[in-house]
């Protein structure tokens, strides 16, 4: 049986961590309203959803075996990075809120998708953090899907929680130029995240 008192505040802290994903809900929500970022900010479900499938049905552990796939997936999901963070910096000067978005809930959708979907961190984290509350004698397959499900429920959460802290900003600053700001220091980080998975050995 899983452990979940030691399950679900460990792995709420993996889902809260300032990623990627999470550092543009929050930067939508500031930007574009909690709407636009809820819904766009869901696109993270589906590709965790089959991240999640793959690592039940044993792909995970193909990948962590396999130098040359582990390769591809991060370089494709570091240079999507750096193409959302560079699109980021050279908008910043675009940003109208209200009318004229710059941003649609399409887009913000098919952005969190895409640089969930290849980032192989993910699978790196249900492959090595997800076996650690596993019980031996149990049915493996069902624990990892439970564990699966339990996750992709906090990782709702915590989009929520980064949507509603863009939100409460939006609420407080006037005029774009902090936001403006925002989206290039965010632009920035997502540049160097790209950079600093492409660098990553494992």
């Amino acid at each position: 049986m899983i452990n979940w008192a030691l399950f679900i505040p460990a792995c709420f802290l993996l889902n809260c961590a300032p990623g990627p994903n999470n550092l543009l809900a929050f930067t939508n929500a500031a930007r574009g309203g909690a709407g636009l970022a809820m819904v766009g900010s869901l696109g993270r479900i589906p590709a965790f959803t089959a991240l999640l499938a793959l690592t039940v049905i044993g792909l995970g552990a193909v990948l962590s075996q396999s130098a040359f796939w582990f390769a591809v997936i991060k370089y494709i999901g570091a240079a999507y990075l750096a193409y959302v963070g560079l699109r980021m910096l050279w908008t910043a000067g675009q940003i109208v809120f209200q009318q004229g978005r710059t941003l649609s809930v399409r887009e913000a959708f098919r952005n969190d998708f895409t640089i969930a979907i290849t980032n192989p961190k993910a699978i790196a984290i249900f492959t090595a953090f997800f076996p650690q509350f596993i019980t031996p004698d149990g049915n493996t397959t069902l624990q990892l899907a439970q564990m699966g499900v339990a996750f992709l429920f906090m990782e709702v959460a915590a989009i929520a929680l980064y949507v509603g802290a863009g939100a409460a900003l939006a609420g407080f600053v006037k005029g774009p130029k902090p936001f403006v700001w925002l989206q290039r220091l965010v632009g920035t980080a997502l540049v160097g995240s790209g950079a600093s998975m492409a660098l990553t050995s494992k």
